[in-house]
């Protein structure tokens, strides 16, 4: 990730948060959809893998966010974005669309 997300507020440029990464972690999990609710003090996010002519899908991961770190995380992400299309071109937003139409009843944010 190009964007330093660990940078806190007011931090003096020697402040340092060491991260961890396990090798189960650094494989990371598929998903091919977000689905993002939020309530007053928290933004739910949870990261599904959809298969084809599979009628189940299931969460494989759920991160649960405060607003602050969510707009942290949005603004990290279009940084991102922009640094991909300098690379590599615009992003097809309509592309790659696998087809699914997912029931889901709770509340949701737009991603």
């Amino acid at each position: 990730m190009n964007t330093d997300m660990s940078k806190q507020p007011n931090a003096e440029p020697n402040d340092q948060i060491e991260i961890e990464l396990s090798e189960e972690m650094a494989e990371g999990t598929y998903s091919n959809l977000a689905i993002i609710s939020h309530s007053q003090s928290e933004f739910v996010i949870d990261f599904v893998r959809l298969m084809p002519n599979v009628p189940k899908a299931k969460v494989k991961s759920r991160v649960i966010i405060t607003p602050d770190h969510a707009l942290r995380l949005m603004n990290a992400l279009q940084d991102n974005l922009a640094k991909y299309e300098e690379n590599y071109g615009p992003i097809n937003e309509g592309g790659n669309h696998s087809g699914f139409q997912v029931p889901y009843s709770g509340p949701v944010g737009e991603a």
